[in-house]
């Protein structure tokens, strides 16, 4: 069984910052790549930020500049700093990993909440 276990998210003001990590464990046999997505409120979930084994980094548009995923591959962990954060950044924030073959997994959760 894979667990997903994040942690970070909490409330901030605006400008304010966050760092996310999420650390997975279990029988996990290989990882290709591990990333953050958020879903806010009647929205649907959209891509973050991904990172690859070798490093490769992919952001959304919104947060290019704002957020940086890292990874630290031998604890299976990876963070999202996330940087001069916006009302619009409100979501919760969900840890993917892609093991390959189609397989995925995901982490419970947690929420970030940007408000004055």
């Amino acid at each position: 069984q894979v667990q997903l276990v994040e942690s970070g998210g909490g409330l901030v003001q605006p400008g304010g910052s966050l760092r996310l990590s999420c650390v997975a464990s279990g029988s996990i046999f290989s990882i290709n790549a591990m990333g953050w997505y958020r879903q806010a409120p009647g929205k649907q979930r959209e891509l973050v930020a991904t990172i690859t084994i070798f490093g490769r980094s992919n952001y959304a548009d919104s947060v290019k500049g704002r957020f940086t995923i890292s990874r630290d591959t031998a604890k299976n962990t990876v963070y999202l700093q996330m940087r001069n954060l916006q009302f619009e950044d409100t979501a919760v924030y969900y840890c993917n990993v892609n093991a390959g073959r189609a397989v995925e997994y995901w982490g419970q959760g947690t929420q970030v909440t940007v408000s004055s």
